[in-house]
């Protein structure tokens, strides 16, 4: 179908590029996220005329946070952006004159990752992300599945612990409160101030207090042998691990891809969560067990995931 735009809306940037059928990133071109709901949509728009310049453009992908509908043109509902019923495709197709395809921003991230990725050569693949939150994508006889209102594969909002946690879904126990950047934060910190002394290089990395404590002094400490940081880790490849064991039971994938954030830190945290999995996963040391494979594209996968997505099908047809 030839080139495409991919678009990534960011917290604090968004970010298009123009991306061939094999997956290159030829040019980008990247814009500020505005504060309101209206300023995004005019900000998509400035940041795909941007990258298209110069290229011959046939369609366009964004990756959204949140509920995207089967159709893949209305933003149901975004936790971070006030989007609710936002006709998305409709508005930035007004505003740049080419198709507009809309999905969840997990969803094109996994889809970038099966077809250029960790995933190349599966035909089921599990992706989930482990960044400030939990996400994912379900790719099944090599095909994205949505579910029948588009809004499948929200795996941090699976509840793990009844009325545990509270999270920002406003439920208790979701998945993403015990398997995420800010669980793995909390176990430090609450480990650190139980035991001060088995926290020193950890506590030594910021202000000195747990408090000081973030996300990048956890991963340096442990990789010093921190005691600490080691065992917040362990704590959060335990909660990962289990809900692989279940996804499994559901979906019995080939592979579990792991990307976001946290991913980044490679063996540190994949080993773990393999133990894990394996060891909640009913019937283990008997059946044929999942690979759990590290991401590879990064921070690029939404948005090449995006752009591939805009020559799919609709999905629907």
């Amino acid at each position: 179908m030839g080139l495409t735009i991919g678009v990534d809306i960011g917290g604090t940037k968004i970010a298009a590029g123009v991306v061939d059928e094999e997956g290159n990133i030829l040019s980008t071109f990247k814009v500020p996220t505005p504060a309101t709901a209206e300023g995004i949509v005019d900000a998509i728009a400035s940041a795909v005329e941007g990258a298209r310049a110069g290229h011959e453009i046939v369609g366009v992908g964004i990756g959204a946070a949140g509920y995207v509908n089967r159709q893949r043109s209305t933003v149901y509902f975004a936790p971070n952006i006030h989007w609710r019923q936002e006709p998305l495709k409709q508005k930035v197709e007004a505003r740049v004159g080419l198709p507009v395809v809309v999905e969840n921003d997990a969803n094109a991230a996994a889809w970038g990752e099966y077809k250029f990725g960790a995933g190349k050569g599966h035909r089921n693949v599990i992706c989930i992300t482990l960044g400030t939150g939990l996400g994912g994508g379900i790719i099944i006889g090599n095909k994205l599945r949505r579910g029948h209102f588009g809004v499948a594969a929200e795996f941090g909002h699976i509840r793990m612990v009844p009325d545990g946690l509270l999270c920002g879904c406003g439920s208790q126990g979701c998945w993403e409160q015990y398997a995420s950047g800010r669980a793995l934060v909390r176990y430090a910190k609450q480990r650190a101030n139980a035991t001060p002394e088995r926290a020193e290089v950890l506590l030594a990395l910021g202000d000195g207090t747990p408090d000081g404590i973030e996300g990048k002094h956890i991963s340096m400490a442990a990789r010093q042998g921190c005691p600490v940081a080691v065992d917040s880790y362990r704590e959060l490849a335990r909660w990962v691990g289990a809900g692989l064991a279940d996804l499994a039971s559901l979906f019995d994938p080939s592979a579990f891809i792991v990307g976001g954030g946290l991913s980044d830190e490679g063996e540190l945290v994949l080993e773990p969560i393999r133990k894990s999995y394996k060891r909640w996963l009913v019937g283990g040391n008997w059946r044929p067990v999942a690979d759990v494979i590290a991401a590879q594209l990064g921070n690029k996968a939404g948005l090449v995931g995006a752009a591939d997505l805009a020559r799919e099908p609709d999905p629907i047809m």
